[in-house]
């Protein structure tokens, strides 16, 4: 059962202004990226989400599915662009929402804390507030450098 567009909060995310002017970095035709709000586990942690709402690449068009890895390459190299991290990892369950956003996630090699599966945990004890998130300012610049190169996903 799909959540109805209605009820859908990335939908909402998607038109709400402050949401978009404070954490969306760009959209086309078909996918939205946008910083993860407020509080976020990591500066650097984006979501590439679809413009339209579909449960995940099972649901695309032809057009979404020819563009998918186009958008995903260039997003995952401004997440490496921003942060100087070492690895983008991308993940995405659609449970917490199910409209297609793709978590795409800053790892270092210095970071033993959050490798592999363990970001899941570092996002669990961030949404429950066992640890602290990331500095919102360090976010707001990362949003603001990234509109600054004009970025695009296509």
């Amino acid at each position: 059962m799909s959540t109805p567009e209605s009820a859908c909060g990335v939908c909402k995310a998607h038109s709400l202004i402050d949401i978009v002017h404070e954490y969306e970095i760009c959209r086309n035709q078909l996918w939205v990226l946008r910083h993860h709000p407020n509080p976020a586990p990591k500066a650097g942690w984006l979501l590439l989400d679809s413009v339209r709402h579909l449960g995940g690449p099972l649901d695309f068009q032809a057009e979404e599915a020819s563009a998918w890895g186009i958008a995903l390459q260039n997003a995952s190299k401004l997440v490496k662009q921003l942060t100087h991290c070492s690895r983008v990892y991308s993940i995405s369950f659609g449970e917490g929402a199910r409209h297609l956003h793709l978590h795409l996630i800053p790892h270092y090699n210095s970071d033993s804390e959050c490798k592999a599966w363990q970001v899941a945990d570092l996002y669990r004890n961030i949404s429950s507030g066992k640890e602290i998130p990331a500095n919102p300012e360090d976010i707001e610049s990362l949003v603001r450098q990234a509109k600054l190169l004009n970025f695009k996903l296509d």
